[in-house]
């Protein structure tokens, strides 16, 4: 998940720069400058959540069975 994280944040950048290079100002550039910014926060989550540690695992409480 690492990798796919670190390989959606420049294809985000990938995209608006497009959007804003090639189309004319109106729905569909806001359009596609919303879809670049959602890929790019997807894989910044992505990123995120691989890096995040796992918590320990705790044993059974006390006067409970395993």
């Amino acid at each position: 998940m690492k990798l796919a994280g670190f390989l959606l944040l420049p294809a985000g950048w990938v995209i608006v720069l497009a959007a804003i290079a090639l189309l004319p100002p109106g729905f569909v550039r806001g359009a596609l400058l919303a879809a670049g910014l959602a890929v790019e926060a997807l894989g910044m989550g992505l990123v995120v959540y691989a890096h995040v540690p796992e918590p320990p695992e705790q044993g059974p409480r006390r006067g409970e069975r395993p």
